[in-house]
């Protein structure tokens, strides 16, 4: 036992020279808040066509797990070495289909690679000046003479695996409907439409009739006027 303690000693010890534990538990908390903080900006400004919380949730566990891979091979050039031959072999099956969701995961990556090289100041202004520079972007950004307040996107999540009945319920209700993206998941579909309507009361029927249809359906109806349709 004794030696068990002295050799897990030697291990933090050893472990210390190589990592400063202060300054690992400030880039870990700067790499958390940062990514929770593009993940916001994300779903509150961001225009993809998508369930953006639901992909914004994966934000800060990206970050975080890019911060502990460059961590794990600052200190060693075999292990960097190791670590591009490893990730040569790993194929990603979900396709981004969305350009700025590319971006956001890039962003969160940045922030990862940063922080787990020991800057956390650098990741914390480049961090704030592309986003403010989205934000003033949309902000600043010419209004189309297209515009109105009648557009939006509906997303459903439904164990339904038959989208013939829901594009039923939708076009009964809205002057225009147009699938726009269609995900399997486990629990059936996630599907996301651009609508157009003038009603709220329109809207209330779409509602009740989609969520008649399964009681494990959930629907998400977001204003989008800026939606060219």
């Amino acid at each position: 036992m004794e030696e068990f303690l002295n050799h897990l000693w030697g291990y933090f010890i050893n472990l210390r020279d190589i990592i400063h534990p202060l300054s690992f538990v400030i880039n870990l908390i700067v790499c958390t808040l940062l990514a929770m903080f593009v993940a916001k900006f994300y779903i509150t400004y961001g225009n993809a066509v998508s369930n953006r919380a639901r992909f914004a949730a994966n934000f800060v566990p990206l970050a975080l797990t890019t911060m502990s891979i460059m961590v794990i091979v600052k200190p060693s050039v075999a292990l960097s070495l190791g670590l591009v031959g490893a990730l040569s072999i790993v194929r990603f099956r979900a396709a981004i289909k969305d350009p700025e969701e590319l971006t956001y995961l890039f962003l969160t990556i940045g922030v990862g690679l940063a922080t787990g090289a020991d800057q956390p100041v650098i990741a914390i202004i480049v961090v704030s000046f592309i986003l403010l520079f989205l934000y003033l972007s949309k902000r600043m950004g010419n209004s189309p003479s297209f515009k109105e307040q009648d557009r939006f996107y509906v997303n459903i999540t439904t164990d339904l695996t038959n989208i013939v009945s829901i594009d039923e319920v939708l076009n009964k209700s809205f002057s225009l409907v147009e699938l726009k993206r269609m995900d399997t998941i486990p629990e059936g579909l996630d599907l996301s439409y651009i609508c157009k309507t003038v009603s709220v009361h329109k809207i209330q029927e779409a509602k009740d009739a989609i969520l008649a249809l399964s009681e494990k359906t959930q629907l998400s109806i977001i204003d989008q006027p800026d939606l060219i349709v």
